[in-house]
């Protein structure tokens, strides 16, 4: 510990503010760890017996486990988990009361609130692709202090398709999700390719966490490893009195829960505009961005 009841110091605080992210290890516990390692192995298992999207299903009825169109039992492609921590105690444990919270809660804290959870996973020969964007149009709020903690289930690297970020964008402009009046979910090719050019990698050891502000820049590529899983559990928090202003894309029962602090009786404004997302209809955003799941031909949703 730094500060009295931190784990950040002031100076990992202060590069968070300066960059919009920050890197940090001991996340959670090595026994915890193997618990997380030990389902996503059981999912992907499980995976290889399905031919299309499969629950139990979220609160909007929409697939819980979604593959992408390359799935095939031999060569499975399991690429997102909606919500595990409503399936699993394990992954709800380490939402509610994991080091990474705590971390958050300096941040954005004292007083922190839970949105939404999902595991991206890629696993070796899937070419499940993140296409640059920034979370705050897919998930807007009265103000932005909304952060994403990004648990590395596996070891990272750009071999196994990292995520990818550039710093210092979450003090820019908020870009637009929609091209030709269609929402994409990524921003237009002409940024992507200046995103891409100032780009750096987020590479780390099972166990550590990626703190992300709402606004950075961010993708990721295809995992090019011949053996290894690239698994990340995401959880996006946000200050208590950040109130969505738009419906969560991916909705829970745990939606609201204060996981550090107290509630908020009032909702802070900060001047902003933002474009209102479409949400997803089918098991996850992927096929927004064009990358159709398993199961299924054609475009993606519309």
């Amino acid at each position: 510990m730094t500060e009295t009841g931190k784990i950040l110091s002031p100076a990992q605080q202060e590069i968070f503010w300066r960059d919009g992210y920050l890197v940090m290890d001991g996340a959670v516990d090595d026994a915890t760890l193997a618990k997380l390692r030990r389902q996503m192995d059981d999912w992907g298992e499980e995976s290889r017996g399905h031919t299309e999207p499969y629950g139990p299903p979220t609160v909007d009825d929409r697939p819980r486990f979604d593959m992408g169109e390359e799935h095939s039992a031999e060569q499975p492609a399991l690429r997102r988990i909606n919500n595990p921590c409503e399936v699993s105690e394990h992954f709800h444990a380490v939402m509610t009361d994991a080091p990474m919270v705590d971390m958050v809660a300096d941040l954005i804290g004292p007083d922190v609130k839970y949105h939404h959870c999902k595991i991206n996973s890629k696993l070796p020969g899937s070419e499940t692709v993140v296409r640059y964007h920034q979370d705050f149009p897919y998930t807007p709020h009265t103000n932005d202090d909304v952060v994403t903690a990004l648990l590395l289930l596996d070891d990272v690297d750009e071999e196994n398709g990292c995520l990818m970020v550039v710093p210092g964008t979450h003090k820019g402009t908020i870009d637009s999700l929609f091209q030709d009046g269609a929402f994409t979910g990524m921003v237009a090719p002409a940024l992507e390719q200046d995103y891409i050019a100032r780009q750096v990698p987020i590479e780390g050891k099972a166990g550590a966490v990626c703190l992300m502000h709402t606004r950075l820049q961010h993708g990721s590529e295809a995992n090019l490893s011949a053996d290894r899983r690239r698994g990340i559990y995401i959880c996006v928090y946000s200050a208590a009195d950040a109130v969505p202003i738009a419906r969560n894309p991916m909705p829970s029962t745990l939606e609201g829960t204060i996981v550090r602090g107290q509630a908020s009786r009032t909702a802070r404004m900060i001047p902003l505009q933002v474009e209102l997302p479409q949400q997803p209809k089918s098991a996850s955003f992927f096929t927004v961005i064009g990358q159709n799941s398993a199961g299924t031909s054609g475009g993606g949703e519309g």
